[in-house]
């Protein structure tokens, strides 16, 4: 991985020069994840702030009966695990690689060593907290008014940029793609149906998709 290039996935060290950037990568812990091993139960302690660098992380919490109920997913340049850095406090989801995933963790005790040595980090810690909020409600607004076709594009595309490659095997079955998508396992086949009828994508067996057109994908609305 670059210099600098988890870090800087992260916007709350936007604004810091490179020597500060060196001294927080210094903290930063890299690991490295393949598709099905988990990243983190409920129950663990939530102690460190954890960055995608590249991948998919599904994170879901186990029903009574045991079902799987899909919370959301991480993809690459998301943050996770903000709260770790104020407070003590246990997960109560899990955390599953969907694709071969890296990550970089920053630890509570360490963060909070930064601040008290970089004041900014504080500063911009607040801004993007308020960001973020701003951002949730319109991914809220945009679930609401995009299509699910464009969703669907959208979530096409990020994840084989997440693979590298054009051709993969869907990570999510239909009925989590649908969840996170907010729509039904129906729609999910009638809209990749389409896109193949469109020759943007073909079909191959086993939930394999094969991207024939990105950039027209990413155009979908």
């Amino acid at each position: 991985m670059a210099e600098h290039e988890c870090v800087q996935l992260v916007p709350i060290f936007s604004e810091l020069g490179s020597e500060q950037l060196d001294t927080i990568e210094s903290i930063v812990r890299h690991h490295h994840y393949p598709a099905g091993n988990t990243l983190f139960g409920a129950d663990d302690p939530l102690d460190s702030l954890m960055i995608v660098a590249n991948g998919q992380v599904k994170v879901y919490q186990l029903a009574a009966n045991g079902r799987e109920q899909l919370l959301y997913l991480l993809q690459t340049g998301d943050i996770d695990g903000e709260a770790a850095l104020f407070e003590n406090q246990r997960r109560t989801s899990f955390g599953e690689a969907l694709v071969p995933t890296d990550v970089c963790s920053i630890r509570r005790s360490d963060f909070q060593d930064l601040m008290q040595k970089y004041p900014s980090i504080s500063i911009n810690v607040l801004n993007v907290f308020g960001k973020r909020l701003s951002q949730l409600e319109r991914q809220t607004t945009s679930t609401a008014t995009e299509s699910v076709e464009a969703r669907l594009a959208n979530y096409i595309t990020e994840t084989a940029a997440a693979l590298k490659t054009d051709t993969f095997k869907l990570p999510l079955k239909k009925k989590d793609l649908a969840t996170f998508l907010g729509t039904t396992p129906e729609s999910i086949s009638r809209k990749l149906a389409l896109f193949e009828r469109q020759g943007l994508i073909t079909q191959k067996p086993g939930k394999v998709i094969e991207i024939n057109d990105a950039d027209q994908l990413l155009l979908t609305e």
